[in-house]
């Protein structure tokens, strides 16, 4: 049975593994069935549904404050664009599933993959505030893969977060398959504070179509929110049975 959704994170386990800050976040959300997505997951885990439905989530973002839990930033930050899916495991964890996660600090991008298995790939990407718009570029930067984004919001009023939004944000941790085997990396961070949002344009050129989801973006997203940010502590790594 798999754990309730709760906006509060419940408590991480010591010891810490590392700290990190996620800002200018814009979430866009697309349902889909779980059984278009379940082939994507790693051993162990499932798509997680709201109401018989899943979601494939693009957040561009971005990272500051890069560092172990205590003393100096050893990263000042860089940007992301990820491409995320929703998981619960065999214990009833919920977490979330990344296809990709692309950043243009490509010695980040390599310690990612190395110490995590994290799909991370490296990009030339920009994000401009102008006029109360947000926008998030990526044009990729990887081997045999040609794609590239462009995403505009206008963030707008406070949001208040209901059982769907705690559904999208309020994930305590992450599932990756690594060395042959699936993990939970989990994680705290305060409650998000939300905004509704408008998407004013996006552009996919080959980013959905190269996580295998061709076709996703032709229609318009189901859900579109903003959120200045969070401060974030990741735990040790579990094993999932």
């Amino acid at each position: 049975m798999a754990e309730a959704v709760s906006a509060d994170a419940p408590a991480l386990p010591r010891p810490r593994l590392l700290r990190q800050d996620w800002l200018d976040l814009s979430f866009l959300h697309w349902a889909v069935e779980p059984s278009a997505i379940a082939h994507h997951f790693p051993p162990g885990t499932a798509p997680d549904s709201f109401e018989g439905l899943s979601y494939v989530g693009l957040v561009p973002f971005r990272m500051a404050n890069i560092g172990f839990p205590r003393g100096p930033a050893l990263l000042q930050g860089f940007l992301e664009t990820n491409v995320r899916l929703y998981s619960v495991d065999a214990t009833g964890r919920r977490g979330v599933v990344f296809l990709s996660l692309d950043a243009d600090r490509p010695d980040a991008v390599a310690a990612a993959r190395s110490v995590f298995g994290l799909p991370y790939r490296w990009a030339r990407m920009q994000h401009q505030k102008v006029d109360g718009l947000h926008t998030y570029t990526t044009d990729l930067r990887w081997p045999r893969v040609a794609a590239s984004s462009s995403v505009t919001v206008r963030p707008g009023p406070s949001l208040t977060p209901g059982p769907f939004e705690h559904f999208l944000t309020a994930r305590w941790g992450l599932h990756v398959a690594r060395a042959g085997r699936t993990w939970y990396l989990p994680n705290e961070h305060p409650a998000w504070t939300l905004q509704s949002a408008e998407l004013v344009d996006l552009q996919d050129n080959g980013l959905f179509a190269s996580v295998g989801l061709p076709g996703l973006s032709a229609r318009p997203p189901d859900h579109v929110a903003y959120s200045p940010g969070v401060p974030a502590v990741f735990g040790l790594p579990r094993q999932v049975p």
